[in-house]
């Protein structure tokens, strides 16, 4: 295969500079993953606003990337062996850049496994848990009358805020040093203040991870990374 001719999703999308690493995404909590990686990493890339409509998640361009219609994806026409890659999945895309670039991922197998234990912690646990609180409490879900949803998950939400806060115990990063189980974390835990929940869940009884989260919106890439591709 090659790039941009064997991907569909270039032609809704079009790179400017078919030689370097392509984002389609939108700066929700998963998508800021790779923006934020990206500029961390240094890696040269482009970034293409896909909205979260229909119109473009569910495009026949945009599914012939990610069949599961979610931001973010991205194609890198320099993958392995100099071949195009086309890949989803937020986790999977940051295990591959820091793969590509060397960085934020430990080499020591033992700490490696570490932060990728991390890394699934999240996208297996604390993402989904805050996203569906962040439904129930803020979005269309906050109609239903039944208290049941909503504290179901703001009590879920409140017990995966206690392991991170335990794991933050005496160390400034999740998994040691700074790494991708932090880009993979942090986005969401910022979430919480657009869903206005952090009151609900005792936020400041959390001091290591408010600290936290803090050191983490001061880095310099991870300010950069907060809106790219910007909102239209």
């Amino acid at each position: 295969m090659t790039f941009p001719d064997d991907f569909p999703v270039a032609r809704r999308w079009p790179a400017a500079d078919p030689s370097v690493l392509q984002l389609y995404s939108f700066p929700t909590p998963n998508g800021v993953k790779i923006s934020i990686m990206l500029e961390e990493t240094g890696l040269p890339y482009e970034a293409h606003l896909v909205t979260l409509a229909d119109a473009d998640v569910k495009s026949p361009e945009f599914l012939s990337l990610n069949p599961n219609n979610k931001i973010p994806a991205i194609v890198d026409p320099n993958g392995p062996g100099g071949a195009p890659l086309g890949l989803f999945e937020s986790g999977a895309i940051l295990i591959y850049l820091a793969e590509k670039t060397g960085k934020l991922l430990p080499t020591d197998p033992a700490q490696r496994y570490k932060v990728i234990q991390w890394v699934m912690f999240q996208m297996g646990g604390l993402g989904p848990m805050l996203g569906q609180l962040g439904f129930f409490y803020k979005f269309a879900g906050a109609a239903i009358e039944d208290p049941r949803p909503r504290e179901r998950y703001i009590n879920e939400a409140k017990r995966l805020l206690a392991v991170v806060e335990k794991q933050l115990e005496g160390q400034d990063w999740i998994a040691g040093d700074y790494s991708i189980a932090d880009i993979a974390i942090a986005p969401w835990l910022n979430a919480l203040e657009f869903y206005g929940a952090k009151e609900v869940l005792g936020w400041d009884t959390f001091p290591n991870t408010v600290a936290y989260l803090a050191r983490f919106l001061a880095r310099p890439a991870v300010q950069r990374g907060q809106n790219i591709p910007p909102r239209a």
